[in-house]
């Protein structure tokens, strides 16, 4: 690491170190350990402008304080009827990790519905598997490979506001396969858009992406879509246990299973049937504009 970025980290860190307790209970959640590897997350988040990522940081603890994410490891979406619904109409699972140890996800852009259920039942799933991907399947891989990880790589995905000012620099790259033939006019348009940062994680690959995909991974961890040749990003699977997005995949039975685990453990009284209001941050500025000029593009 830079001299610049070991003294922009300390003087993060130091700012911290003042800020009040209710904010540092949640951000012991958030870094779990590896508070170095966080504060340079939220550096990199704001080009290393030590005011800059302390705002972003403050931000995103009071955003945890103010709307109990602590506590959304403890709330799980039932009955499972509602859950599955959910699962089967808003297109994101685990499908194994790189040979690094990264947790693959994969996210079936344009194919998922959102019409299952209400909007907060979305948003509480969504923040839901971020707080298990952070605090159960990051530090349980770090153990595994005996170094700290803290980032995953990501299949066919589209950044959302939550993530990109609440979960910074959490993705390590991203692959988008089974591109659509008008994908490639938007591109060009919205690629000089982005941060130099961000342009460098996203890799475009031809067809379903196997054989590059291959040499960062094992079959194994391939999510079902780019196991076949060609391409195609199909929603279903004929065996579910194949299918990452399905809830009888092992990744989202093991969540569930841990959800409903941690609100035994956390209460005695039955557990409420009922969605999770979470507010929604504003997007930036910068985010509007991309999406502006992607809706121009498309009327083209």
């Amino acid at each position: 690491m830079e001299v610049r970025s070991e003294e922009a980290i300390r003087q993060l860190q130091a700012l911290m170190d003042h800020v009040e307790e209710r904010l540092m209970c949640t951000f012991q959640n958030v870094h779990q350990g590896y508070l170095a590897e966080t504060l340079e997350r939220f550096l990199k988040a704001r080009d290393w402008n030590v005011s800059k990522a302390y705002k972003m940081l403050l931000d995103c603890l009071n955003w945890r304080v103010d709307n109990e994410i602590d506590m959304m490891l403890t709330k799980p979406i039932i009955p499972v009827d509602v859950y599955r619904a959910v699962r089967d109409s808003q297109l994101i699972g685990l499908s194994g990790y790189s040979r690094e140890g990264l947790p693959v996800f994969a996210i079936g852009v344009g194919l998922g519905t959102f019409d299952k259920a209400s909007v907060n039942y979305y948003v509480q799933s969504h923040i839901q598997i971020n707080e298990y991907r952070d605090r159960v399947i990051l530090p349980s891989a770090s153990k595994k490979y005996g170094r700290p990880i803290t980032t995953c790589v990501k299949l066919l995905t589209i950044i959302s506001t939550i993530d990109d000012l609440n979960y910074p620099e959490k993705t390590n790259t991203y692959f988008i396969v089974n591109a659509p033939y008008i994908f490639s006019s938007c591109w060009k348009v919205v690629k000089p858009l982005l941060q130099e940062r961000t342009r460098k994680k996203i890799q475009v690959l031809s067809g379903s992406g196997r054989d590059e995909l291959l040499k960062i991974m094992d079959y194994s961890s391939l999510p079902h879509f780019c196991k076949r040749e060609g391409s195609g990003s199909s929603r279903h699977s004929s065996d579910g246990d194949e299918n990452c997005y399905s809830l009888d995949h092992p990744f989202h039975q093991q969540l569930y299973n841990y959800i409903k685990q941690q609100a035994v453990q956390e209460s005695s009284r039955p557990i409420k049937q009922g969605s999770v209001h979470v507010s929604l941050p504003e997007p930036p500025a910068d985010g509007a504009e991309i999406v502006k000029t992607i809706e121009l593009e498309l009327h083209k």
